[in-house]
């Protein structure tokens, strides 16, 4: 009897983070729509000053088309402040930005990482807004307009965009499972923005107000998602930007993928064990249930809970008369497990469809966030972010 109970409480944990939250937040986005959708004020001419900022570690391959991306943003040039964080960079980045009188440069020898460069670029601004962005990721020409509007709302205090993984036609496993993922993820924030509160901003574009800054912690791994919550945190709402975008190429390779997944899986887990009061839902309410169904669930429960289902599902077959429903059950993950499989011999193989993959990256990702899990206990990993190799 335990062994049903543990494998139906573990079943439901994997189906409820991926189909019932969003099910859930879905009723509740349709709900606010018909009966408590307030409408953003729109403020005519409203173009607050901004500082698009830019940290960067040894970027030469992308510094010309990043330039280029951010001069031709559609947003007035004298409201428009370009700011560059180089800390460390000895591969040419300074001598190329220092082509381009339009942008400032910050820069120090040591590089002591992003957060720290953060930190340090932040102290300077003078703008409302600040609008951070990666070096190899692409805006769309409208994206700071698309994000900006968001703040004539004083209740907004962070504006995450969306991430779009570039490619088109026959890809690979990579790059087809990380560009359905994140269509996916770009739902669930669109859907936790009509419903409260996007639990973090993606680090390729989101935007903040400066006065909420707070200074974050220079080991932190995921600044993204601190400085966001952070914001969160002090009763400000995180908005989702549809029409605002960064656009990168994926990991070069599953081991590339695998490499970057680990490390947010870890800095996850730190974000949890630092801000464990935003599951305390006497305090942040609703937003403690998007936290708890979004993220930490994710980041603990769910990826052991795939491989206990199989195993439980295989015990329960070996009792006396175990039932159909466990017959079928074990037979869909089987089909699961063999889709797995198929994605890995045929990872390196472009396919038109990306549905194919899916299985095999939904697998990757959960086995990065247990090896992220022994690298956070471990200790032993490093501020400094491992550079990631990309197609």
């Amino acid at each position: 009897m335990i062994f049903k109970v543990l494998f139906w409480i573990f079943l439901l944990t994997i189906l409820y983070t991926y189909i019932g939250y969003t099910s859930l937040l879905l009723i509740i986005s349709l709900f606010r729509r018909i009966y408590g959708k307030r409408e953003i004020p729109v403020i005519a001419g409203f173009e607050p000053e901004v500082t698009l900022l830019i940290p960067a570690f040894n970027e030469a391959d992308y510094i010309i088309s990043k330039v280029m991306n951010s001069l031709e943003l559609n947003y007035p040039p004298d409201k428009l402040r370009i700011v560059w964080i180089t800390d460390g960079s000895n591969d040419h980045t300074a001598e190329l930005l220092g082509a381009f009188p339009e942008v400032m440069v910050m820069h120090e020898k040591e590089r002591k990482g992003k957060v720290h460069a953060m930190n340090r670029a932040m102290k300077t601004i003078s703008t409302p807004l600040a609008v951070f962005t990666d070096a190899n990721t692409l805006l769309n020409p409208e994206a700071i307009r698309e994000i900006t509007v968001f703040f004539e709302d004083r209740e907004t205090g962070c504006v995450t965009g969306e991430k779009r993984i570039s490619g088109s036609g026959p890809e690979k496993a990579v790059s087809a499972g990380e560009g359905l993922y994140w269509k996916y993820e770009s739902w669930i924030k669109r859907l936790e923005s009509e419903t409260g509160s996007v639990m973090g901003a993606v680090g390729e574009l989101f935007a903040v107000r400066a006065e909420l800054y707070e200074e974050v912690l220079e080991d932190t791994l995921l600044d993204d998602f601190t400085v966001s919550m952070k914001i969160l945190k002090k009763g400000f709402r995180i908005r989702y930007a549809p029409n605002a975008w960064g656009t990168e190429t994926a990991s070069l390779n599953i081991t590339e993928e695998i490499k970057r997944k680990t490390r947010i899986a870890a800095g996850g887990l730190q974000a949890l064990t630092r801000m464990p009061d935003l599951l305390n839902p006497f305090r942040h309410g609703l937003t403690s249930w998007m936290y708890l169904s979004h993220k930490v669930l994710r980041w603990t429960l769910v990826p052991s809970a795939f491989p206990l289902v199989f195993i439980l599902n295989l015990i329960v077959l070996s009792l006396p008369d175990p039932g159909h429903v466990y017959i079928t059950l074990f037979l869909l993950q089987a089909a699961y497990y063999l889709f797995v499989l198929a994605g890995a011999i045929l990872q390196n193989v472009r396919v038109r469809s990306k549905v194919l993959f899916a299985p095999y990256y939904l697998f990757i990702m959960n086995y990065a966030v247990l090896k992220g899990t022994f690298l956070f206990i471990s200790g032993k990993y490093s501020v400094n972010w491992q550079k990631i190799k990309r197609g």
